[in-house]
């Protein structure tokens, strides 16, 4: 039987879990030296490598001294916390990173809480200890205090450090010894990562953990086998979570080692493989023998807590810029997101409108983005909060929103959360004229905060937040304070206008910027909205007097990204996205329509 080790690399964002995958990879001789290998090779979509995030977990195949490790990179973003805790079920050690610097953070406790109560000892990597301001000693105290506020057993909490750069490729036992590469790690999963149970002798059981799609073969789910033997073309059962059966054949057995995938023939108990043949695969689902079926237990999976709703544009520039404009178009592509991406769902709320629900903005600002780069056209209203009644009373998600701030801002931000109903937990100094504020929020209150806390830290303060629970409704939560500058004609923007236009608020267009009646084309300074017309030219005249022909400056406008407009807007106004621009306009185009129904 194969010798194997499975373990997932679990961390907060940006603590460096692909760099390590990517050193790790490198170091095991997987790459010949005729390979080209990108950075952070794990994160194969645009986005991820844009943004320097991973989005979907992934999992690689690497040998060391003839012991198979199958490694699982998940994300660290809050908003892909359903990733992490699926793949935990999957592993039988996790490698948990730590940066020296930052230390423990929130989503370091959302995933050591779920990695503890599966019973794993987690391998502590103290990270980036080459940073100036590192202290590791004081990490792994954070890291041992953690665990026992989540009530690790007396074995988890004696768990081993390993200190590591991944970026520069090394990791040591001990602070003083001598940075070569990263065998110590590789020693350390050999010596601390228990080897899968199960027996290849007993019945089939494996379990679906990730779904991929592929166009020749349909859907792919990617599992672990727990007991016996899978072989190519076997007749299996395929039980699903609700208790429903279905028989069916193997068709495709895909085995993974370093980027490479390729057909295998058989694999064992322990090991990671790719199955396709069943076009009902679902996450959680069991792979059984027919004769002698045993499904293991159905996975837990997080629930959605943001919506908004997709529809058609309907916009006077409507289908100009896209590629993809109909509903039709525009359902087929949402629906096929929901075959692999499960932590999201979708609704059709009648013509050309639908529902889609996820864990958070940044999960739906990514389906948006991948979307407008296919070439499709669409809308999108204000992220919502899914409202659930819990025993007669109504109840809404609440996050754990940790801060680090400079000193001289923590009044303003303390503040401003307080408005939004932030209840302050903790405050910390955390060296080098930082401090670190711990806030839970119902989850409506960080809906357009991130824009304000970048003013409010002049871009120094870090923000992370994470999921905690749904409770009873917290009442009126403060929004955007300014109304917006409202466009009152249709044609092309002057810089004539504009710069009468500026000194009313912040623009969002330049001048020859195409407009058209209720397009909002800045935030006015005020509280209430303002109709505007940025379409009027200069009057020309045969005349000549010494103050007519004062040079124009126009202020630049602001940029407006994606999240940034999205948080930005109010519930009376929408996004419209083109592959081309983002523009926001009113619900209701016609001014005098809208003070009627304002009315």
């Amino acid at each position: 039987m194969q010798n194997i080790r499975n373990i997932a690399v679990i961390a907060h964002v940006d603590h460096g879990k692909t760099t390590l995958v990517d050193g790790l990879l490198r170091q095991s001789g997987i790459f010949s030296e005729r390979d080209q290998i990108e950075d952070r090779v794990m994160d194969s979509n645009d986005l991820e490598r844009e943004r320097g995030i991973t989005i979907l977990s992934k999992n690689t195949a690497i040998n060391y001294k003839d012991t198979k490790i199958n490694i699982i990179d998940t994300p660290g973003h809050a908003d892909f916390g359903g990733e992490v805790e699926r793949v935990l079920k999957m592993v039988d050690g996790v490698l948990l990173l730590v940066d020296a610097q930052e230390g423990v953070m929130p989503q370091t406790k959302f995933v050591v809480k779920k990695a503890l109560s599966f019973g794993i000892r987690p391998i502590v990597v103290v990270n980036k200890i080459d940073k100036p301001a590192a202290e590791p000693d004081r990490v792994v105290d954070e890291v041992f205090d953690l665990f026992v506020a989540m009530d690790a057993n007396d074995f988890q909490l004696d768990f081993p450090v390993i200190y590591a750069a991944a970026r520069d490729g090394y990791a040591i036992k001990n602070l003083n010894d001598e940075k070569k590469n990263l065998e110590p790690l590789f020693e350390a999963i050999l010596e601390y990562v228990p080897s899968p149970s199960g027996n290849k002798d007993n019945a089939l059981q494996m379990q679906i953990f990730t779904l991929d799609y592929d166009n020749y073969v349909g859907k792919i789910g990617i599992a672990r086998v727990f007991n016996g033997v899978i072989k190519k073309g076997a007749n299996v059962m395929l039980a699903k979570g609700d208790g429903e059966k279905e028989t069916g054949r193997i068709t495709k057995l895909i085995g993974f080692l370093g980027l490479a995938r390729t057909e295998i023939q058989e694999a064992q108990a322990g090991d990671i493989v790719a199955i396709a043949g069943f076009n009902a695969i679902d996450v959680g689902d069991s792979i059984v023998d027919p004769v002698n079926p045993m499904p293991l237990d159905p996975m837990h999976l997080e629930e959605p807590t943001m919506s908004v709703y997709f529809s058609v544009n309907d916009s006077p520039l409507a289908g100009l810029e896209g590629k993809h404009v109909t509903a039709n178009k525009l359902k087929d592509r949402l629906l096929k997101e929901m075959q692999t991406n499960i932590a999201m769902r979708c609704e059709e709320m009648g013509e050309g409108k639908f529902r889609v629900s996820g864990r958070g903005e940044l999960q739906i600002t990514i389906l948006a983005e991948n979307l407008r780069r296919e070439g499709f056209e669409f809308s999108i209203s204000r992220p919502e909060v899914i409202i659930k009644e819990i025993e007669g009373i109504k109840c809404e998600p609440f996050e754990h929103l940790v801060i680090d701030t400079p000193q001289d801002f923590s009044g303003a931000i303390i503040e401003r959360l307080g408005k939004r109903k932030a209840e302050m937990k903790a405050m910390n100094p955390m060296g080098e004229g930082y401090t670190r504020l711990e806030f839970e929020i119902p989850a409506r209150g960080l809906i357009g905060y991130r824009s304000e806390f970048l003013t409010d830290t002049k871009g120094e303060g870090i923000m992370n937040h994470s999921f905690l629970e749904f409770r009873a409704f917290s009442g009126n939560v403060e929004s955007r304070k300014n109304g917006a500058l409202i466009s009152m004609e249709s044609g092309e923007a002057t810089g004539f206008s504009l710069f009468n236009i500026q000194e009313r608020g912040t623009l969002f267009i330049t001048p020859q910027t195409k407009v058209y009646v209720g397009m909002v084309i800045g935030e006015h300074s005020r509280d209430n909205d303002l109709d505007v017309n940025p379409i009027k030219a200069k009057h020309l005249t045969n005349m000549r007097s010494s103050g007519a022909d004062e040079a124009i400056k126009l202020v630049p406008p602001r940029d407006l990204t994606l999240e940034r407009a999205l948080e930005w807007i109010e519930e009376d106004e929408i996004l419209e996205i083109t592959p081309q621009n983002i523009r926001i306009r009113k619900k209701i185009l016609e001014p005098n329509q809208r003070k009627r129904v304002k009315k």
